[in-house]
């Protein structure tokens, strides 16, 4: 149980509403619950709504590379809400189970390489070299 009461969906103002019932519709979100804690303050809601929207869409990795590397970490760390829930709409299902496998063939050279990185740095980064 959360330390603070999220707030009942019926009683939620319509703009968080709004945006934990999209966000999950989208698959944004794999549970409303942390959203309906953060609708205390709706600006705060707002902000980590936007946050979540617009990954990677001024970064030099990309929203695909970055959803990747936050999937492959809920991996490592077995957050299962993390894991079930996928950000960018280039992601596939596919794509997430590929994770797993330590070639990932369907992935790009600079996935795999991102991917890589983030395996050693959990794992063993004393092994991480300038290859």
């Amino acid at each position: 149980m959360p330390r603070i009461e999220p707030i009942p969906t019926a009683q939620l103002a319509d703009e968080p509403r709004a945006i934990i019932e999209g966000g999950v519709e989208q698959g944004l979100y794999s549970t409303p619950i942390p959203l309906q804690v953060f609708a205390y303050r709706t600006e705060q809601l707002r902000s980590i709504h936007e946050a979540r929207t617009s990954r990677g869409v001024e970064t030099l990795l990309g929203g695909r590379i970055l959803e990747l590397i936050r999937i492959r970490s809920a991996q490592l760390g077995e957050c299962q809400p993390c894991m079930q829930s996928v950000k960018h709409d280039s992601v596939t299902e596919d794509d997430v189970a590929c994770l797993l496998d330590p070639d990932r063939p369907q992935l790009t050279g600079q996935e795999r390489m991102a991917l890589e990185f983030l395996d050693l740095l959990s794992a063993d980064h004393h092994a991480m070299d300038d290859d």
